[in-house]
């Protein structure tokens, strides 16, 4: 599979699925590694969630270091640096946001979220999928739950089965969509609270994290259950 078959795949599954937006190539480039020239750094720092929104819509290319990164929380599970210590003790979801009854249920749930060793990381790589230059890791795709289904059908095409997926409303775009995909699964996650805050994702809306390997079989499938 190479850079254009990538493209290609990426125009089909805009038309196929009649998606409004953009599906989002993202690499994670390990610690030493050199961002691809020709690259442009972001211009601003944003939260992962906030790049993704930002590139699906404008179809741009960019990169983005661990200072550029806003939510450490995000930054952390993608192995830029590692978790800020009120996220990992669980802290920031029991007495921030009063989303557990006592700190140790948020601290196992954190502990459940799938997560890059720290520091693992050297840059982030976005881009529209239909675009990219760069050999991407995985594929986000942001849309409503019939189109989810469609994916999921096209996924389950050539071999069947069924789709196990793992979420928790925390850390959505960032371990669910990416880190899932990263280590070779599919990620379905229904968002958190910073990427519904942080963002112009509809309440109708849900991710899809899709490793770039499992593209090729995604796509064909697709033209085949996909609604003329």
């Amino acid at each position: 599979m190479d850079i254009k078959e990538i493209n290609s795949y990426g125009q089909e599954m805009i038309e196929c699925l009649k998606l409004t937006t953009s599906p989002v190539a993202v690499k994670l480039v390990p610690k030493g590694e050199k961002v691809p020239e020709g690259i442009k750094k972001a211009d601003e720092g944003m939260r992962h969630c906030q790049f993704i929104d930002r590139v699906r819509k404008t179809g741009e290319e960019l990169y983005t270091l661990g200072e550029d990164q806003m939510c450490k929380g995000g930054a952390g599970v993608m192995g830029l640096g590692a978790l800020p210590p009120k996220v990992a003790s669980g802290e920031f979801y029991y007495k921030g946001l009063k989303q557990f009854s006592t700190q140790e249920a948020a601290k196992l749930t954190i502990e459940m979220v799938p997560t890059l060793a720290p520091d693992s990381t050297e840059a982030v790589l976005y881009a529209s999928l239909e675009k990219v230059t760069f050999m991407p890791d995985l594929v986000l795709i942001i849309c409503n739950p019939k189109q989810i289904m469609l994916l999921t059908q096209a996924y389950m095409y050539k071999t069947g089965g069924r789709l196990e997926v793992s979420f928790a409303g925390k850390q959505s775009l960032c371990s669910d969509g990416v880190v899932q995909a990263k280590e070779g699964e599919i990620g379905v996650t229904v968002g958190c609270s910073g990427s519904r805050a942080y963002t112009e994702i509809t309440d109708d809306e849900m991710t899809m994290g899709i490793p770039i390997d499992f593209l090729p079989d995604i796509a064909a499938g697709l033209k085949e259950i996909c609604p003329n």
